[in-house]
């Protein structure tokens, strides 16, 4: 198994998550990709990113896309495939479609658009990451409750000593995670948009974490560290508890404010 793999394997089980990990590697050389993938153009046709990833994430095919496959604009724009600099035809048509209205901030907000060199990478390579035959460039872990986010969040949190400052948009997940973690080479956050739920038929409750392979040594040791302790059965009681037990520094400081204290959960 390779560092890919391996890494794979622990997250999807500590977090008993129900879709692949996808590994991504971004590809210059059409050389590089293996026989063993399917090419996209070939067997679909025409298809986005975000079903492309459907396809690994649910049906653990490894499939290769390029700009013959793309069936979307914005990864066409964000991944180089052509030209969509400031003050082209296709930059003008599409700017005014990015959700912001005042054509001035709609203007700026399309030239700081995350996106690659123009003709640099040729496609994408994707993978199970528990199986992929590759190092990734970056891994997406689609979770698909607050839990399994939230055991991300910690081991994060735990390795950085800081929290993740994410930045939302309800639109273009496929790039503000694959596509901005390579740039930045750091974590990112994201929110299946429209597309993503009506054509790659995303679940109502996913929400997306982008790792870079830059990161992804970090994350582990966040888990190893804290995270995997704070991994455990998400299925929660059905009703409230109150006067619940709580960790013992909870008594120590209530009885300094002078309030009540109650029962230690490490006495349990």
């Amino acid at each position: 198994m390779n560092h890919t793999n391996e890494a794979a394997v622990k997250i999807s089980d500590a977090l008993k998550l129900t879709l692949n990990i996808q590994a991504v590697r971004f590809i210059e050389d059409p050389s590089e990709v293996p026989e063993s993938a399917v090419n996209a153009h070939d067997r679909f046709g025409h298809l986005s990113l975000c079903q492309a990833f459907a396809l690994v994430k649910r049906d653990g095919l490894t499939l290769y896309t390029d700009k013959s496959s793309e069936w979307c604009w914005a990864p066409v724009v964000a991944l180089g495939y052509a030209d969509c600099s400031p003050g082209s035809e296709t930059f003008e048509i599409i700017k005014p479609l990015m959700g912001v209205r005042d054509l001035e901030k709609a203007d700026k907000f399309f030239r700081e658009y995350p996106r690659l060199p123009l003709g640099k990478y040729k496609g994408l390579l994707l993978a199970p990451a528990d199986k992929a035959e590759f190092e990734a460039d970056v891994l997406l872990i689609n979770c698909d409750d607050n839990f399994q986010m939230r055991s991300l969040l910690s081991a994060v949190k735990v390795r950085n000593e800081k929290k993740l400052e994410v930045s939302l948009d309800p639109i273009d997940s496929c790039i503000y995670t694959l596509v901005t973690s390579f740039i930045t080479k750091d974590y990112s956050v994201a929110l299946p948009d429209p597309g993503e739920q009506e054509r790659a038929l995303s679940g109502k409750n996913e929400i997306i974490m982008s790792v870079p392979a830059e990161k992804l040594d970090d994350l582990m040791a966040g888990f190893e560290s804290r995270g995997f302790r704070h991994v455990q059965d998400p299925e929660l009681p059905q009703e409230m508890e109150f006067d619940f037990p709580r960790p013992p520094f909870y008594n120590e400081v209530f009885r300094l404010w002078g309030m009540e204290q109650g029962k230690d959960w490490s006495l349990r």
